[in-house]
């Protein structure tokens, strides 16, 4: 039998979506709050609310889209735009890898692509996180409903963000943080060794501000250095069995 047919029977493409599209909700309420600020940014640029639209929805990176504006801002050239935007979100490569770890072997490369593309911090965090394979329609779904609220916001930001008390727009932006602790909380519940890391992390994402070479590099930098060397030293003294050494297990028993 294709197991490729198999997969896709035991897991209706529409109810998959409507899946991620409820855990997209979330996301797209923290995700229209948090965007105002950058459609500051981008209207202190000198760009129109449609461009500003138009940024967010095919970009969709805070700190790509904060990049490419303040280099709009100053006048600077595209090369200049393409590097700096590339350091900003390189984070997004190693979810990327990550991700496609999750998908079903027949998985078709469009479908890994356009996943791929639409990554995010809490889209990766929802996705890493179901069990079992990964159906390309569950981040379609979350994606959905995210990725136009990301672009709203930003519209409405340029439209009215500058009318907002700051305290106000930075009050908003708490709603992502709860979203990362829902995230992290139910696997670090049953895993007392994801517990662990998780702890390690926050520990070593404060210490390493008091580090005079570390504390010099850039946010996204730091990120893929501490993602790289936490999870290899996670991988190295925690590996993941794998269901065909779990089965040599039991036949050896």
């Amino acid at each position: 039998m294709n197991t490729t047919t198999e997969y896709i029977r035991t897991a209706p493409r529409r109810q998959v979506f409507a899946q991620g599209l409820r855990d997209g909700i979330p996301i797209a309420l923290g995700y229209f709050a948090v965007s105002f600020s950058l459609g500051i940014a981008a209207r202190n640029a000198g760009l129109s609310a449609w461009q500003g639209f138009l940024f967010s929805l095919l970009i969709n990176a805070s700190a790509g889209e904060y990049v490419g504006f303040t280099i709009i801002a100053i006048g600077g050239t595209y090369l200049e735009m393409a590097l700096m935007t590339f350091i900003a979100n390189a984070r997004y490569l190693l979810m990327s890898c990550a991700l496609s770890q999750k998908f079903h072997p027949g998985t078709k490369l469009i479908h890994r692509l356009a996943v791929g593309y639409y990554i995010t911090d809490e889209l990766f965090g929802i996705a890493i996180a179901r069990d079992g394979f990964l159906d390309p329609y569950y981040s379609y779904g979350a994606i959905s409903a995210a990725s136009p609220a990301w672009a709203l916001g930003t519209m409405f930001g340029v439209i009215m963000g500058n009318m907002l008390p700051v305290r106000v727009v930075s009050a908003l932006s708490v709603a992502l943080y709860g979203m990362f602790i829902a995230i992290i909380i139910p696997p670090s519940r049953k895993n007392r060794v994801v517990a662990a890391f998780v702890l390690i992390s926050f520990v070593c994402s404060w210490g390493v501000k008091f580090i005079p070479v570390l504390s010099s590099l850039s946010g996204g930098t730091m990120t893929i250095l501490l993602t790289v060397l936490i999870s290899a030293a996670a991988a190295i003294l925690f590996p993941v069995r794998t269901n065909e050494e779990k089965e040599d297990e039991v036949h050896d028993a």
